[in-house]
């Protein structure tokens, strides 16, 4: 397994894993970017618990799965997006209006897209999940 992107390698690891029926898979290595994504996930009901093991060589993440994942992986380049410009990128990785969700990074944290609209920030875009 190739290191050179974590967090588009666990993305397509879950998914693969959840594809195949399973109901839990190991991540590794554990990152705290990653556990903020695994957070977000959870938060939006795609995957279930997730807890992290110290196994003194990077960590290990089990991650619960309940089988609600149709799509998932991380967007290369990490667009910048403004407040202005979200609904394109909505259109552009999310396949109809109000499914799914952009995993977005800001000054305040990594979260969804919505939750930026919102607070009127923008940031850069790192994951997509439906």
């Amino acid at each position: 397994m190739s290191l050179n992107d974590p967090l588009a390698n666990i993305l397509s690891h879950i998914l693969n894993c959840d594809k195949l029926g399973k109901i839990e898979c190991l991540i590794r290595p554990s990152s705290k970017v990653i556990m903020e994504i695994l957070r977000v996930v959870k938060a939006l009901g795609y995957i279930g618990d997730f807890e992290v093991i110290d196994d003194k060589r990077g960590g290990v993440i089990k991650v619960n799965l309940i089988g609600k994942i149709n799509r998932c992986g991380v967007v290369k380049p990490r667009f910048s997006l403004t407040k202005e410009n979200y609904e394109y990128f909505e259109k552009r990785y999310l396949p109809a209006k109000d499914f799914g969700a952009l995993i977005i990074t800001t000054s305040q944290g990594i979260m969804l897209h919505r939750e930026a609209l919102e607070k009127g920030i923008g940031g850069k875009l790192l994951a997509y999940i439906y």
